[in-house]
């Protein structure tokens, strides 16, 4: 029987390289790590298996996640797949699923990243939009980096304090490391005038942490009379109701393409999206497609702008973000394809819809305070008159994923299209008996 390169090594095998390079045994490759440092026990890993006892200890080991129904968002939204996202992924003609630097053979790979970043653009209001940013947390911390780059000589950028604290604590990450003054500041437009001789740039949320919509009204004309660029983080499924960052005079756009379609599967994938107005799209991170034509006239797509530092010097690159994350784009596109505007405004009514009934029930138990004054659509938080912590393990016990404590000890609450009332009503009821 001949040598194939998918089966183990023998140990003749491993005995022929270790000859090769000079080395005794498999542990003298680890000299260098101190003792210390080397596990000595037996690894807790069980015999051989066949394929169909695999299959069992594998789904013995999926019933142990614990299945709650969710009712927080923080940035990870639970709406609704189509079911045929999955199959239309899975085409053969879109599993070219690495970088596409050879674009004739990639066609399929670069043609949905086009109209990702196509839909991207409608939804944002921006000029370009680009691929493989990691989430929505890393796209801000890229645009806060857009903003000192396109602006010379100028190296403060203001947060706001509405943003989600993960996306606050990426953005604070990279400036550590890039040598850029952050300001936090819940009064973003006092620190613009206080900061203006040194501002580049100002970053916003579309919705706020505690699920409000943004008011932006002359934002962008105090950023631009400063001297600095206005970023806006967004929900993009929202974006189909709400003002768009270009109507809001934002430079950059960024956030999260979860909301999309894409499930919770705890805890990812992601995919993040950053578009913007042309004038700043060479300083843009990741890589652009572009359109264009073959030499028999026909329409094909290729790379049309990658500055990143696998292509040029590195002290020239716009960014080192690197890892494709077009398969979750792909995703993203076909989700907007089957839903179409009018299905986003419908998913966005419904939550709407049953958020508000729901805060409507929960503020009738007596149990919570409202939070601040504003229009939500499917996030909302509440004070409680019971410990946060309390509060959130019970309703954990009962099957729930609510009532998620922020950093104020206020309460989160988030309602999708895929809670019916009959689910609100028995959370509620849960809610009721936690707090005796």
């Amino acid at each position: 029987m001949g040598t194939f390169c998918y089966f183990p090594h023998t140990g003749e095998d491993i005995r022929r390289m270790l000859d090769r390079i000079g080395v005794g045994s498999l542990d003298d490759l680890y000299a260098d790590v101190p003792a210390d440092f080397i596990y000595k026990g037996d690894y807790d890993l069980p015999s051989a298996m066949s394929e169909q006892q695999v299959r069992e200890h594998f789904a013995k080991l999926a019933a142990e996640n614990v299945r709650l129904k969710v009712f927080v968002g923080q940035g990870a939204y639970d709406h609704c797949t189509p079911a045929a996202i999955p199959y239309i992924t899975s085409r053969s003609e879109f599993l070219t699923a690495y970088t596409p630097y050879q674009c004739e053979i990639s066609q399929g790979t670069l043609r949905y990243i086009f109209e990702w970043q196509t839909m991207i653009c409608r939804l944002t209001g921006m000029d370009c939009s680009n691929a493989s940013m990691y989430d929505g947390p890393t796209a801000a911390a890229e645009a806060m980096r857009m903003c000192v780059a396109s602006v010379k000589k100028r190296n403060s950028v203001v947060v706001s304090s509405g943003l989600l604290p993960n996306v606050r604590a990426t953005i604070l990450t990279y400036a550590k490391y890039e040598g850029v003054n952050v300001v936090v500041t819940s009064d973003v437009r006092a620190k613009v005038q206080e900061l203006s001789s040194d501002l580049a740039g100002v970053i916003v949320p579309s919705i706020d942490r505690r699920g409000y919509i943004c008011d932006h009204e002359g934002l962008a004309e105090l950023v631009h009379a400063n001297g600095g660029l206005l970023v806006e983080y967004c929900d993009p499924s929202a974006l189909a109701v709400v003002k768009t960052p270009a109507e809001w005079g934002a430079d950059i756009a960024v956030g999260d393409g979860q909301p999309l379609g894409i499930p919770l599967n705890f805890g990812g994938p992601y995919v993040g999206f950053l578009a913007c107005r042309k004038d700043y799209m060479r300083k843009m991170p990741g890589r652009i497609v572009g359109q264009t034509e073959d030499a028999e006239g026909r329409r094909c797509f290729v790379l049309t702008l990658q500055a990143r530092e696998q292509h040029i010097r590195r002290e020239k690159a716009t960014s080192n973000i690197c890892s494709n994350q077009s398969l979750m784009a792909l995703w993203c596109t076909v989700y907007l394809s089957l839903m179409g505007p009018e299905g986003l405004r419908r998913v966005n009514e419904l939550c709407w819809e049953r958020s508000h009934y729901l805060r409507d029930e929960l503020l009738k138990t007596g149990l919570f305070e409202p939070v601040g004054e504003g229009e939500f659509i499917k996030e909302f938080v509440l004070k409680p008159h019971c410990p946060a912590d309390r509060l959130m393990h019970a309703l954990a016990a009962a099957g729930y994923f609510a009532a998620l404590p922020d950093e104020d000890g206020n309460v989160c609450f988030c309602v999708t299209e895929k809670h019916g009332r009959e689910e609100m009503d028995a959370l509620v009821k849960c809610v009721k008996e936690a707090a005796l």
